[in-house]
């Protein structure tokens, strides 16, 4: 879809934050963080300036877990 459209939808991530069921704990680039996906949003392609990497595939998939659980309701 990202490919598509002129907007991404994105989740920030802080080095800092309480434990809630809807954060994700990670390691990027050698810092500890957690993906806070309690705040989603939607912006446009050219806010972004580079692609800074990308998160591994058990991270991935506890994203999308927690994103299912969210929506299900």
């Amino acid at each position: 879809m990202n490919k598509h459209i002129r907007t991404v939808i994105v989740a920030p991530m802080t080095t800092a934050g309480k434990e809630y069921p809807t954060r994700v704990s990670c390691t990027f680039k050698k810092k500890k963080g957690q993906i806070v996906l309690d705040q989603i949003r939607t912006i446009d392609k050219k806010r972004l300036v580079k692609k800074l990497g990308t998160i591994d595939p058990e991270t991935q998939l506890k994203v999308i877990t927690i994103l299912q659980r969210l929506f299900s309701f």
